[in-house]
């Protein structure tokens, strides 16, 4: 978030300079902004843990062991009433020639990286492959995606076309085989295969975006499932009695609002109190220019219908590129929402809302009730109000 921040302004500021009216906004200080970052994050880190304290909760700093019932910290048996496993997950580093040199990145490591590379290589496909590129890209690198598939496979058509918008600087490669990362004492480029042979990609870095895996390395005698996370029943409840899981460490979306979802869900299956279903449908974004948000139910997409973004604010000056964003809604014949999807400037936090609405099977008439703060650029309320209308 930090860096797309810092993306977003030079992006804008680009827009500005090209209309004639702001001088140059000049270059990243990558090291001075990433000291800057890790400043914040220090404060940020100290409030959580001192919230934490004063909320009652007393933190155990050391190394965690289970072996089917029993939990050893740093070694010693420890007696429990009741187990939480909430150990996340790390990048997947893949079986790739390579892989360990200097100059290959992660998303947790990437931060140690000294300084702005001339040319970057990001393998993978999705959400942290586009965002780090859309970032990267405005910094000043000269961004390659490789894909072995293709961009963002999981997203709306809509979204991934406004996506490649965002990612007009970044040269983009899909259905390719890695075939090796190579270099002598460091990084210098990236060997792929396509439809047209081999050819190697010149690289000072290359970042590996290639998925995640459940840190479960400590855990033995529990049932997981074939990428190593914690199969669970619907009370978060592994297949030892007491010992519960939640969040990435369950393999199920490696998304934090799902974590914290299973987290309070395991919290209330330990004491007996009713908790609340898991939704149906859960509101995703990734943030380039634009959010990218959308929320879809589960089975085949609904009737859609599609508007491009209004102006407002934070689109005003993409008006004359036509690159204001778009909204797209999905509805069966029932006039309940199926899918919902939107390009612009705060589309994750009003799809927020919107995934409640749907789960919630709230119909397409209660929008007529609804009133939008202007000036806005979000086009969802009017496609709403509009199919009600095409529906009475």
């Amino acid at each position: 978030c930090a860096l797309n921040d810092v993306a977003r302004f030079i992006d804008l500021a680009e827009t500005f300079q090209n209309n004639g009216f702001l001088n140059s906004p000049g270059r990243v200080s990558y090291p001075i902004l990433i000291r800057k970052m890790q400043e914040t994050i220090r404060v940020i880190t100290g409030v959580l843990e001192q919230e934490t304290k004063q909320a009652g909760v007393e933190i155990v700093q050391g190394h965690a062991g289970i072996q089917g019932s029993a939990l050893h910290i740093d070694g010693v048996n420890t007696p429990y009433e009741a187990v939480i496993v909430a150990s996340g997950a790390s990048p997947r580093i893949p079986e790739i020639p390579g892989c360990s040199l200097p100059g290959v990145y992660t998303a947790h490591s990437i931060l140690s990286m000294p300084d702005l590379p001339k040319k970057m290589v990001i393998i993978g496909s999705g959400v942290i492959a586009a965002e780090f590129a859309y970032i990267f890209s405005l910094f000043g690198s000269d961004v390659t995606i490789l894909a072995r598939s293709s961009l963002l496979r999981t997203f709306p058509g809509q979204l991934v076309m406004e996506a490649r918008k965002d990612l007009s600087r970044v040269n983009i490669k899909e259905g390719v085989r890695i075939e090796e990362i190579i270099g002598d004492g460091g990084v210098t480029g990236v060997k792929v295969t396509d439809a047209n042979g081999t050819m190697t990609i010149a690289a000072e870095a290359v970042l590996l975006a290639t998925g995640m895996i459940p840190n479960t390395g400590f855990i033995s005698g529990i049932k997981t499932s074939s990428d190593g996370s914690l199969l669970v029943n619907d009370r978060m409840e592994t297949s030892v009695p007491g010992i519960y899981a939640a969040g990435d460490v369950t393999g199920t979306g490696f998304l934090t609002p799902v974590a914290r979802h299973q987290g309070r869900k395991a919290a209330d299956a330990i004491l007996g109190n009713p908790f609340e279903p898991d939704p149906v449908a859960i509101p995703q974004a990734i943030k380039l220019k634009h959010d990218l948000a959308y929320c879809r139910k589960p089975g085949e997409p609904g009737k859609g219908l599609s508007i491009p973004g209004p102006a407002g604010p934070g689109t005003f000056w993409d008006v004359a590129g036509h690159h204001t964003g778009s909204a797209t809604v999905e509805f069966d014949q029932d006039g309940l929402i199926t899918g919902l999807a939107e390009a612009s400037p705060a589309a994750s936090v009003a799809m927020a809302y919107l995934g409640w609405m749907m789960n919630s099977d709230i119909k397409i008439e209660e929008f007529d009730r609804f009133v939008e703060v202007h000036p806005s650029p979000d086009g969802i309320p009017w496609l709403l109000k509009y199919l009600n209308g095409q529906k009475r």
